[in-house]
């Protein structure tokens, strides 16, 4: 489901491999040069821009942490509202809460649960689709709440891991690292 970005091929010189991060065995791979880099940036929104700008999405929810900062990007771009998924313990309202695994353990996302107007149209983004997890747990909490996801987006789709058909909905990479 989804589709791979076609001629974003130049965000993997802005990519950085951390070896054994956040612990042995997991490669972490890291948007930081990218973000050093204000024109780059630009060109990331503005690629992602193009592809919801016709669409019919109504919000944009980010996931925490590297999800906030294109998701906002993209939401003031676009002239939509922009909801942040956090880890437990950050938000301070009445809360929906989703367990999920990771590939190198358990994590929890929240969500406001008025962040969410019943019925509407979701895009979700974050920096980085590994095995799936928490881009699904995120999907899952945006349903709870009544909202309906029209895509996933990610700047970095680890395909070695296969993540995309953890994800039911379809999933926009910019990039793919194999």
């Amino acid at each position: 489901m989804g589709k791979l970005c076609a001629d974003c091929n130049w965000i993997a010189d802005y990519l950085d491999t951390i070896p054994d991060f956040p612990k042995k065995g997991v490669d972490f791979v890291s948007i930081s040069p990218l973000l050093k880099e204000p024109q780059i940036c630009k060109r990331v929104t503005q690629t992602l821009s193009e592809r919801y700008r016709e669409r019919e999405i109504e919000m944009i929810v980010g996931i925490e942490s590297r999800g906030f900062i294109f998701g906002a990007f993209l939401a003031y771009e676009l002239g939509l509202p922009f909801v942040m998924m956090r880890k437990p313990g950050k938000l301070p309202s009445e809360l929906v809460k989703l367990d999920y695994a990771l590939e190198y353990g358990k994590d929890s996302l929240e969500l406001e649960s008025d962040s969410v107007v019943e019925g509407s149209r979701v895009l979700v983004i974050d920096d980085l689709l590994a095995t799936g997890g928490t881009v699904q747990a995120a999907c899952e909490l945006i349903e709870e709440l009544g909202g309906e996801v029209e895509e996933v987006a990610v700047i970095i789709e680890l395909e070695y891991l296969d993540g995309r058909d953890a994800v039911q909905h379809p999933v926009y990479s910019l990039v793919a690292v194999d």
